[in-house]
């Protein structure tokens, strides 16, 4: 059961979730609201929670929200999905990314049968040193905006997860950002829309740790090029 496992557990079996989304199983607007709470637990810049979460529920706006998001879909599949593809083949992951491909296919495909949609906001005029919007700002005050909701999304996550929930970032809903905003009343002109969240219990609970890049690739000590290997594996 996935509110019997360790801390690590959870931070190592958290994936993405398209194919394993249960379609047919309502989803509690209150366990939601459980992971929400739990969300606004993390850290955030001079803990100003610049942040709001849009809970879509209403079949008529999930239903919309999916066209649109399938809209998208078909664009990146013209446009950026090829090359990723070729850059993929080129070193040898191809199947990897064939993978990938057929787990967005379904989500684009089903997504208005996902019980919950979940759409992390940034409130600019939450902080008199943002601006109205995101991407009229620099590089570091960008970083502290995202920094300030990205924690936040990932403790909803892992709390969906612990209730046996699945759930997945997504961006491409953000190519219609404008349409979805007058759809859900969000404000537009001060709010940031950073994310959709498709959110519903899992088939199964079968999820293992993915393979990753070697731990010896990801960090470097006190210069970039030094590398790793002067750091050696903790005892477990």
């Amino acid at each position: 059961m996935a509110d019997q496992l360790t801390a690590d557990q959870v931070l190592t079996t958290t994936r993405a979730v398209r194919k394993r989304l249960d379609l047919s199983r309502p989803v509690d607007p209150a366990i939601i609201r459980d992971c929400i709470e739990i969300a606004t637990q993390a850290p955030s810049g001079s803990n100003i929670q610049p942040w709001k979460m849009m809970v879509v529920f209403d079949a008529h706006k999930r239903q919309r929200i999916a066209d649109l998001y399938r809209d998208a879909y078909r664009l990146f599949q013209t446009t950026a999905e090829p090359g990723i593809q070729t850059m993929f083949e080129h070193v040898g992951h191809g199947q990897h990314i064939r993978r990938i491909n057929e787990s967005a296919d379904y989500l684009a495909k089903h997504l208005h049968e996902v019980p919950v949609l979940v759409i992390p906001c940034l409130i600019g005029a939450s902080n008199p040193m943002t601006p109205p919007r995101l991407e009229h700002t620099d590089n570091f005050l960008a970083a502290s905006m995202w920094g300030s909701v990205l924690p936040a999304v990932w403790n909803f996550m892992l709390a969906a997860r612990v209730r046996g929930l699945g759930t997945s970032w997504t961006t491409l809903h953000l190519v219609h950002e404008k349409e979805i905003a007058a759809l859900l009343e969000i404000p537009y002109e001060t709010v940031t829309q950073m994310a959709l969240i498709p959110v519903a219990y899992t088939i199964g609970d079968t999820f293992r740790p993915a393979p990753r890049k070697p731990i010896e690739t990801v960090f470097s000590v006190d210069s970039w090029s030094t590398g790793a290997k002067m750091v050696p594996a903790a005892a477990r």
